[in-house]
């Protein structure tokens, strides 16, 4: 089995969230992509996150229609900070014979030695990064060499639809009262003006 794990905040999820899953799905043969929202991301310390059952919710909701997407709340149940490292152990744990792809941003990718525990953590998947249109693809190469091979993460990388949606501008319009219709799937829209999300 090739598993697709994409972790994330999902403040709000999104159709570009969307669309790059799917191509990940597809283009990489995988058997489904399990959506992790973030429980308390040590990322994003300070800010302001939605509660993780609301994040939880709209994940579920975005993805219904899809048999080849999942959902998994084991970061939002876990207490503390949200570390990748845990969740993929738990996911190896879980499903011993699977091939795990982690899915990122580019720009997570080169930052992944300031995540939590990089030595165990870079054995437990494939990292594949997510390149969207413009962003310099040969940054990935250029961190990859300052790594000895024996400590060097595997990694892939897909380009990506360029949809430019960004969870922080959908806050925004929400808060001054503009739309988000077609950038979020209708079930999240719904769930947004149910909770008075970003108000």
């Amino acid at each position: 089995m090739r598993l697709g794990i994409f972790g994330g905040t999902f403040d709000p999820i999104h159709l570009g969230h969307l669309a790059i899953a799917e191509e990940a799905r597809v283009r990489l043969g995988l058997d489904c992509v399990v959506f992790v929202p973030t429980g308390v991301s040590p990322h994003k310390a300070g800010e302001g996150v939605t509660a993780a059952a609301d994040r939880l919710e709209m994940v579920r909701r975005a993805t219904a229609g899809n048999p080849g997407f999942a959902v998994d709340d084991l970061e939002t149940r876990r207490t503390g900070p949200s570390h990748t490292v845990d969740t993929l152990a738990a996911f190896t744990v879980r499903y011993p014979q699977a091939d795990l792809l982690y899915l990122l941003g580019s720009d997570s990718l080169v930052e992944l030695d300031t995540w939590h525990d990089p030595p165990r953590l870079f054995g437990l998947a494939t990292f594949v990064a997510l390149i969207r249109p413009g962003w310099p693809a040969e940054r990935i190469a250029a961190w990859l060499a300052g790594h000895a091979p024996e400590n060097r993460p595997r990694v892939l990388t897909l380009r990506v639809p360029g949809l430019e949606i960004a969870s922080r501008d959908l806050r925004r319009r929400v808060g001054a009262g503009e739309s988000v219709r077609y950038l979020v799937p209708d079930a999240v829209r719904e769930w947004i003006a149910q909770r008075g999300l970003y108000a």
